[in-house]
């Protein structure tokens, strides 16, 4: 019973921290913009969405997050480090794996709904080799407060709609696992050479009983962590 009390206390603690959304662009260390200039905005603000996105078009930019309204497209190099931050200073105040995956667009991407293919260009998890999770700060991105990935250097030239995702673990175990999305529009530029993949669509990434998504974080030994989605691009 006690265990049982303290578990609640613990869920009610980690559900009533900050949500968090990445709308706050950086290229090399340097921020680009405001929020949402380069981000497409999506309607549920800063509250994240739910494991029913995952078989639903929303998974790939989140929530009323549409081709137009404004959003501008930076350009940027092959190489160059670009960074998601939080917005209005807030960290990532909950547990779990960030990823990125791109997807060029045909023609324009200020136009494009992502309904292409998509790849895998970076993911974090787990620090120090673990395999599962000894508290929170085990999770790489855990209180902070930016995702930032390397624009592999062989990388096709062109438009590309660049999607950052966090999924915060902490409900998890009950299909509450917490999904923070948005999507960059970028202008990459650089000599390509690499053919992405593995190439994907969205949805189509995730099922709701995915070992990595339904996971129990809460349990006295959490099991082995497998990182959901399609393995990395290796820049190649």
């Amino acid at each position: 019973m006690k265990y049982h009390l303290l578990l609640v206390a613990a869920l009610a603690a980690a559900t009533a921290d900050a949500h968090y959304i990445f709308n706050i662009l950086f290229v090399n260390g340097k921020k680009i913009g405001g929020e949402y200039t380069y981000v497409r905005k999506n309607s549920n603000s800063y509250n994240p969405a739910f494991p029913d996105i995952v078989d639903k078009n929303e998974l790939r930019c989140n929530v009323g997050a549409k081709p137009g309204g404004g959003v501008k497209t930076y350009e940027v190099a092959a190489g160059d480090k670009i960074g998601f931050k939080v917005f209005n200073n807030e960290l990532i105040e909950h547990p779990g794996p960030g990823f990125v995956y791109m997807s060029r667009a045909p023609d324009g991407v200020a136009e494009y709904d992502g309904s292409g293919n998509w790849f895998k260009a970076y993911e974090v998890a787990l620090c120090g080799g673990r395999e599962a999770p000894s508290g929170d700060g085990s999770w790489c991105s855990y209180n902070k407060d930016r995702l930032e990935f390397t624009i592999p250097p062989k990388t096709p030239p062109g438009e590309y709609l660049v999607r950052v995702e966090h999924i915060g673990l902490h409900e998890g175990h009950v299909g509450k696992a917490q999904f923070y999305i948005t999507c960059a529009q970028l202008k990459i530029n650089g000599p390509g050479g690499g053919t992405p993949g593995p190439l994907v669509k969205i949805p189509g990434i995730y099922k709701q009983t995915d070992p990595g998504i339904k996971y129990d974080k809460w349990a006295s030994k959490p099991a082995k962590y497998v990182i959901p989605g399609p393995a990395v691009w290796d820049g190649n």
